[in-house]
């Protein structure tokens, strides 16, 4: 490998060890491996770039063009024309997730949900460091410059960790600029030539000139790490964003950032589900195996995905409001008691729904979100260990008096009915068809319900994730998918029918312990949607088949806690269809409710976790982009591979070793073919009837060469002739690789700005190539040929001797 190539792999090197500091911004890792395939694909174009005559500053910007083109496949890859060319609306695509993105920033604390907003921030930051970077050290030169775009990553990506962030990262980053550093001074030494040392020992590498740059290197990063911890310690930083107390939300009234996308932290804990406890708590109440711990709402959906859509939240009251749509009074209370373990960290508040007051200690450090009743932490607080008190509304309403539920309000229906604009057309046909029967919102979400629950459609969680426009058209073709899709495809749907729906998260009930306490464990993470009724508020339903338990909405009420008694209506219908249990005696009630009994659940319990690997599409694509960049490239690089093995013979020299080094006939030869292919890759063909002499001349006035040029031609043509013409023993001591590369640069000028790109990169003597190509098929097929006919003689020659002297051997009757 040259000291260049070592040069831009160390660059490659530099930036990705500092980007290491960005892990922790993430709860996932899989978004790094991204970024570096990314540094890899654009390093490996500048280095291609920088071994042809292309002006240094063109370099880096297809280094960009080629980062534009791989951030358009790997993240808006819906609007590519067969997920490799840019589309009409690829841009459109690009600009809504990039928007996704800043929204993200504003609404989640480190660490944040791998959302693909983020994901295209971060690698598209990474992505352009890693340009600045190599264009800066390799392509100009200047290595110790480079720090400066390391610095700014590793200060930006530790900044914004805040506590999460390690020493460790600092000494990857530093690692790896000093590596660069070692690098850069290889090549410079490289270009020195060999050192003379002035002793019988000769020669000595360029590793070996300054050895003690390394020690102070290595001296210089272990001072660096040890002295803060002799040092006093500064409570200020690069990006110092908490407050008095230490947290981010002040005021009565402000923002709140927290950790967790609900989906998209669903998505990753449903795609590999355990059995780790996350939380146990008590509940007052018979119905405690069919209550859900809800931890918030998702009332707002872009196209893109389902997300909290209120900007403001306030300081969380021992009492609660009254929950929204809730017009009876004198509700029966269910008192609980929460116990959080420590394998649960970020989370909203798990409650059951509607709460009524919570108590929690250090209430200041958490908000309520007034709109969805979602209680969230401040800042980055985590809820590992903690222990609260929830009191709640025992509400059961009956199917009839859902039914008969007044349309809800005007506001409510604006907010909770709104959809994008994109959103499928399949989405309404199909919410009109299956509800074409209903007379009533509850009947409506009632068949609903039971068309997802029916055999058509599968639980399934190896299947990609999401909850946009694209996602939802696409789980409606397929009819396979986990609790998320079932929950934003019914809740859509209920909004094109304009009942007011959303989508929540949580758990399902946890599983029933002798003492009376319930455990919720990994498996028991669900997302369902919730139902607007007025007088009764929102009400949950149960969509996901084998999941959950289904929502329970008696005809006649066992508990009086709504207006007065409907008569039941004559055409009511289930809630849910609960799934039939197994004929297994292993098969507990929970786990017939989790969907864990049989076949199908070993499928589920076998799902993988998220790849830290990209999604074998984008690999795919990504191979085959770089193949097709490959094959384009070939006649360059072999142009530029002969051109090296014909100017790179040094001759030999003569007896003594001080005269004029001696070149064989070969190099000479290899010297005139190259000046003749130069010519030719600018427009002049080769004319082999002509003599060396006048072959040079007619390039030398069909291209205009200056005089150094055309005597340099001419000397190559002496040379030439010489050899072919002269008696042996003539020798050639002309330097003819300087000539040759005299006159390359004299066509090169003359050429133009077009026909310089077209010899670069289809040099029309390339043709050899595919000639040589050619002749070794003809050449292949002919050996294949013959061996064949030798092998089929050597089978078939004896018994067509035997035959033949046989046929001697008979009398003629």
């Amino acid at each position: 490998m040259t000291t260049r190539a070592k040069l831009t792999a160390y660059s490659a090197l530099a930036t990705t060890l500092a980007a290491l500091c960005m892990m922790p911004l993430l709860t996932t890792r899989g978004w790094l491996t991204h970024a570096a395939l990314m540094v890899a694909v654009v390093s490996a174009v500048g280095a291609g770039l920088r071994r042809s005559p292309l002006f240094r500053w063109s370099v880096p910007v297809v280094q960009l063009l080629v980062l534009f083109l791989l951030i358009l496949i790997g993240f808006a890859g819906s609007g590519m024309i067969g997920g490799v060319l840019p589309g009409p609306s690829t841009l459109r695509v690009l600009e809504r997730v990039f928007s996704s993105g800043l929204d993200d920033i504003q609404q989640y604390a480190i660490p944040a949900p791998p959302t693909p907003g983020l994901r295209l921030i971060l690698v598209s930051a990474i992505g352009l460091i890693a340009v600045l970077v190599d264009a800066v050290a390799v392509t100009y030169r200047r290595a110790a410059l480079a720090g400066l775009p390391l610095l700014a990553l590793y200060s930006i990506g530790n900044g914004l960790a805040g506590e999460h962030g390690s020493w460790v990262w600092f000494c990857f980053a530093a690692a790896g600029y000093l590596a660069l550093l070692f690098a850069e001074g290889q090549d410079r030494v490289s270009r020195w030539g060999r050192v003379f040392r002035g002793s019988a020992r000769g020669t000595v590498t360029s590793t070996q000139v300054n050895p003690g740059g390394r020690q102070v290197g290595v001296l210089a990063l272990a001072l660096a790490m040890l002295l803060p911890v002799f040092l006093p310690r500064w409570d200020f930083g690069l990006l110092d964003s908490s407050g008095p107390g230490g947290g981010s939300g002040k005021g009565a009234h402000g923002s709140v950032t927290t950790s967790l996308d609900p989906l998209v932290s669903l998505e990753a804990a449903l795609s590999k589900p355990t059995d780790t406890v996350l939380l146990t708590y008590t509940l007052g109440s018979g119905l405690a195996d069919q209550t859900y711990l809800r931890t918030g709402s998702l009332d707002q959906f872009d196209g893109t995905n389902w997300k909290l859509g209120s900007p403001v939240v306030a300081p969380l009251p021992a009492v609660l409001p009254a929950p929204e749509g809730l017009r009876v009074t004198d509700v029966p209370r269910i008192e609980g008691d929460f116990e959080v373990s420590d394998k649960l960290e970020n989370s909203w508040l798990p409650m059951p729904y509607p709460a009524a007051s919570v108590r929690l200690p250090d209430r200041d450090q958490w908000k309520l979100d007034p709109l969805t009743r979602t209680v969230l932490p401040v800042g980055d607080k985590t809820i590992s260990g903690l222990h609260y008190q929830v009191t709640s509304l025992d509400l059961r309403p009956t199917a009839a008096e859902l039914r008969g539920a007044a349309a809800a309000p005007q506001d409510i229906r604006e907010h909770y009915t709104a959809l994008p604009s994109d959103l499928p057309s399949v989405v309404s046909e199909q919410a009109r068809q299956i509800t074409a029967g209903a007379r009533n919102d509850y009947d409506r979400a009632t068949a609903l319900v039971n068309w997802f629950t029916s055999s058509q459609f599968t639980y399934d969680t190896s299947v990609q994730g999401g909850t946009g426009s694209n996602a939802i058209a696409v789980f409606l073709k397929d009819r396979r998918g986990f609790c998320v899709h079932f929950a934003s495809t019914m809740a859509a749907m209920a909004r094109v029918l304009k009942i007011p729906a959303r989508v929540a998260v949580g758990f399902t009930p946890g599983d029933a312990k002798p003492d009376g306490t319930y455990s919720v464990t990994g498996r028991m993470y669900h997302a369902w949607p919730e139902l607007y009724f007025s007088g009764y508020g929102w009400m949950r339903f149960e969509p996901t088949p084998s999941r959950g338990v289904a929502a329970q909405y008696p005809e006649a009420s066992s508990v009086p806690t709504t207006a007065p008694t409907q008569l039941p209506s004559a055409a009511a219908t289930s809630a849910a269809v609960v799934p039939a249990p197994t004929n297994s005696s292993d098969c507990t009630a929970k786990q017939r409710q989790l969907g864990d009994c049989g076949p199908k659940g070993k499928v589920v319990s076998q799902a993988a976790d998220e790849s830290w690997l990209l999604s074998g599409q984008v690999l795919g694509t990504l191979a085959v982009v770089v193949a097709l960049i490959a094959l384009l490239l070939v006649p360059m690089f072999w142009r530029t591979a002969v051109r090296r093995r014909r100017l790179g013979g040094g001759g030999r020299r003569r007896p003594g070793g001080d005269g004029p080094t001696e070149l064989t006939d070969a190099q000479v030869l290899a010297a005139w073919d190259e000046l003749v292919d130069s010519a030719w890759d600018v427009g002049i063909p080769p004319d082999e009837s002509r003599t060396p002499r006048s072959a040079a001349r007619r390039i030398t006035e069909t291209a205009a060469l200056d005089a150094d040029a055309a005597a340099a031609a001419g000397r190559l043509a002496l040379a030439t002739e010489r050899v072919l013409y002269a008696p042996p023993g003539q020798l050639t001591t002309a330097p003819l690789a300087a000539d040759v590369r005299t006159a390359r640069r004299a066509l090169w000028a003359g050429a133009g700005r077009a026909g310089r790109l077209r010899a670069l990169l289809l040099p029309p003597s390339s043709a050899q190539l595919w000639w040589r190509i050619s002749e070794a098929v003809a050449a292949a097929r002919t050996a294949v040929g013959t061996g064949a006919r030798r092998v089929s003689e050597t089978v078939t020659g004896p018994v067509r001797r035997a035959l033949t002297r046989r046929r001697k051997s008979t009398p003629e009757s």
